[in-house]
């Protein structure tokens, strides 16, 4: 009896399976909205609005009711990047008939091309994640080899109220051979996660399993990281922009880079009441005289997430002509570690179209990634060229669920 298998679905299930053995970050940030985008593609092209939780304050002291109106936000994911891998292969390499026959094939062509593909995603990915995310722990200039960095990023993601189970932390190879050699103890092995291999040393500790990916972001700081902001700062409630003074200019301004600003102090999302830190900002836009941040400023209501030491509101006249200090020295460089709660991030993949016919095209979903494998002849040359593509969006829905772990200084 002939083998039922297609060469094409040969293929794609070999680069689907190679896939999801590579996925070191992306494996393991929410996945929930590749459905919802799916189901609604034909409705809303390729945005997804998705909902922010709704926020209120409680009523205290008092049988009389305070009703509160109902403020709905949302943000969006883009689902439109197009990547891919393209290769050429002669026909004597796809004369396999048979899944056992693919492995010489998938060996030569199918794992180096989605590796590199899936690596350069997951670099851009985690950039973007890293850059979206404004707490910071660590000291920068000194080296992670104790779990207190650790244990205080806990601590932040702790009162930032994120979700206790399942996070991750992605650490490169230095730090995590400097920490692990401290806190050999702590480390235990943990298991497959997901049920699937990823690439990467994966251990526990601190509530949290670690995986050691090449991939982390480094920021390199400006010329300059000390200034102040303007003496009218342009802050208003809910607003994202902050005025800086001219000795701040916009070279040397850098998007990724937290600061904090004197006497403006993060507070408890449910409480209100007065965290013991300054609040972080990330710059996420320069401009000649301003910068844009994240989080939004929210100095009242029930979103309020800055106050003063005290945990009374700040006024915006309270942001004018106060000291700004940048995370880590001037001009240096800094590998960003990463801990965060699943749901701190979103990486949403749509299926694309088969083209022409089912015997050369296969788009194929498997446990929330779509990937479609496409092979065509080159007559002239007995070829056939084979691409592989993928389409994603990425977003920071809740990036207040994720912590960068700051330490020692590039060599």
């Amino acid at each position: 009896m002939s083998n039922s298998f297609k060469v094409i679905d040969l293929i794609a299930r070999e680069t689907m399976r190679v896939a999801h053995e590579n996925l070191g970050f992306i494996g393991t940030v929410d996945r929930q909205y590749d459905k919802t985008f799916e189901a609604n593609r034909g409705k809303i092209g390729n945005v997804l609005r998705v909902k922010t939780p709704n926020a209120f304050t409680r009523r205290q002291g008092s049988k009389v009711m305070e009703v509160q109106d109902v403020v709905e936000e949302s943000q969006s994911i883009t689902v439109a990047t197009q990547d891919g891998c393209d290769l050429r292969v002669n026909s004597a390499e796809l004369t396999f008939d048979t899944p056992e026959g693919i492995a010489g094939f998938s060996k030569t062509n199918i794992e180096p091309a989605v590796k590199s593909m899936l690596s350069g995603i997951e670099a851009d990915f985690l950039a973007f994640a890293t850059k979206a995310t404004y707490n910071t722990q660590g000291t920068a200039g000194t080296a992670i080899t104790t779990i207190s960095p650790i244990l205080t990023a806990r601590a932040r993601l702790n009162q930032m109220l994120a979700p206790k189970d399942g996070r991750f932390v992605q650490m490169d190879s230095l730090t995590m051979a400097g920490l692990v050699n401290g806190n050999q103890a702590y480390f235990n092995p943990a298991p497959d996660l997901s049920k699937q291999y990823r690439e990467g040393m994966v251990k526990r500790t601190g509530a949290a399993d670690f995986i050691e990916n090449e991939r982390t972001w480094t920021l390199t700081n400006s010329s300059d990281v000390t200034a102040n902001t303007n003496a009218d700062a342009l802050v208003t409630d809910g607003g994202v922009v902050v005025a800086v003074s001219e000795d701040l200019a916009q070279a040397d301004q850098v998007v990724g880079s937290v600061f904090t600003i004197a006497g403006v102090y993060a507070c408890h999302p449910e409480t209100k009441a007065a965290l013991p830190y300054l609040q972080d900002f990330v710059v996420e836009a320069t401009g000649a005289v301003s910068v844009t941040v994240s989080p939004a400023i929210r100095l009242t209501g029930a979103r309020k997430n800055v106050c003063k030491s005290t945990g009374a509101d700040l006024a915006t006249t309270d942001f004018n002509e106060k000291a700004i200090v940048f995370r880590g020295a001037a001009s240096t460089s800094y590998v960003q570690s990463l801990m965060y709660a699943p749901e701190a991030y979103q990486f949403v993949t749509a299926k694309l179209p088969n083209m022409g016919d089912a015997e050369s095209c296969v788009s194929m979903v498997e446990e929330g990634l779509a990937l479609r494998v496409w092979r065509a002849s080159d007559i002239r040359n007995d070829e056939m060229l084979l691409r592989i593509d993928i389409m994603y969006g990425m977003a920071a829905l809740r990036r207040e669920w994720g912590c960068r772990l700051i330490g020692a200084a590039n060599a």
